[in-house]
C-alpha cells in the first residue's frame, strides 16, 4: 500500500515494490508489501511479533541471505537503482545502514574500536573523520567512554553505539529496528531525541517500532504491518488520532490500558479487513 499522493510526490529515496519474501522456499513472509521513504522523512513501520518487520529490514539491508530467505515477487529500489542480489557490504556503500533489534554491538571491543568498524565501507578518511567528530557531538556519553570496553556499557548507551556505528558508514538511509526495546522511559526520550537529530541533518530514517507512541510522534508516515502485509497507512498525526491504533497500539479503549510490547498475538478488527 502506497501513499495516494505518491504519484504526485518526488521519488522517495527508498521504494518498496508488491516484495514477497519466502524463507526455506516454503515459507512465505511478506506478501506483496509495498512502502515508500520519502527524501529527509522518517516513516515508522508498526505491528506486532511476527507481523514481518523485521524481514523488511533483512530485505533491504541484504542480509536474507543469512536467514535462508529470499525475494520470490517485488523490487526494492535506493534512488531509483534497484537492489537485486547485492551483498550487504555493497548495499551499505549505497547509503543504507541497519541498526539491528538487540543492539549487536561487538562486546569484548572499546566504543572507539566499535565506532571505527562501522565505517569499513569508507575510505576516504577524511569522511570517517568527519563522521567520528558527529557521533561524539550526537552521543557525548560515548565520548566520555571512548577507551570503556562496549559491553560493560548500559543499555542506553549500547543502544547509542549502536547508532552511532551505523552512522559512521555515511547513510542516506537509516533502518532503525526496535531501538526502544528493554530501554527505561527517560532513556526512550533521548533515543528519540535523536532520531529526530538525526534526521534534521538530512538523514532519512525508517523506524520500526512497537512502541507506536514513541514512532508516532515523530514519523510523517506510518505503516501498519500484520501476517506480511500493509492493513493501514496514513500520516503520522492521522494514525495517533485513529481509533483501532489507540486500541491495539496505545492502549486506551475498549481494551483498556496496556503495554503492547506484552501483546503476543494480534487479532485485526473487522473495519481493518473491510
Amino acid at each position: 500500500m502506497v501513499p495516494a499522493s505518491a504519484a504526485e510526490s518526488p521519488a522517495p529515496i527508498l521504494a518498496v515494490r508488491n516484495l514477497e519474501v519466502v524463507y526455506s522456499d516454503v515459507i512465505l513472509v511478506l506478501r506483496g508489501l509495498s512502502v515508500d521513504v520519502p527524501h529527509g522523512a522518517i516513516v515508522a513501520i508498526l505491528g506486532a511479533n511476527g507481523a514481518g518487520k523485521t524481514t523488511l529490514l533483512r530485505a533491504l539491508s541484504g542480509l536474507l541471505g543469512v536467514h535462508r530467505g529470499e525475494v520470490t515477487k517485488g523490487y526494492i529500489e535506493i534512488d531509483g537503482r534497484r537492489l537485486k542480489k547485492l551483498d550487504p557490504a555493497e548495499i551499505v556503500r549505497m547509503g543504507v545502514s541497519q541498526v539491528m533489534e538487540g543492539r549487536r554491538i561487538f562486546p569484548e571491543l572499546s566504543v572507539d574500536d566499535n565506532l571505527r568498524a562501522g565505517s569499513f565501507t569508507r575510505r576516504d578518511r577524511a569522511e570517517v573523520k568527519a563522521n567520528f567528530e558527529r557521533v561524539m557531538e550526537l552521543f557525548p556519553v560515548l565520548a566520555q567512554r571512548q577507551r570503556s570496553i562496549a559491553g560493560y556499557l548500559s543499555g542506553g548507551e549500547q543502544q547509542m553505539l549502536a547508532i552511532g556505528r551505523a552512522l559512521m558508514a555515511s547513510p542516506r538511509v537509516l533502518l532503525l529496528d526496535e531501538p526502544s526495546l528493554g530501554l527505561a522511559p527517560l532513556i526512550v526520550e533521548q533515543i528519540r531525541n535523536i532520531i529526530v537529530e538525526i534526521n534534521s541533518q538530512g538523514t532519512s530514517v525508517l523506524l520500526v517500532e512497537q512502541n507506536a507512541t514513541m514512532a508516532l510522534s515523530i514519523a510523517s508516515y506510518g505503516y501498519v504491518m500484520e501476517n506480511g502485509k500493509i492493513v493501514k497507512d496514513g500520516r503520522g498525526e492521522e494514525l495517533r488520532e485513529d481509533r483501532d491504533i489507540q486500541e491495539f497500539y496505545l492502549g486506551v479503549g475498549e481494551a483498556g490500558r496496556r503495554s503492547f510490547r506484552d501483546v503476543k498475538t494480534y487479532r485485526r478488527k473487522k473495519s481493518w479487513s473491510a
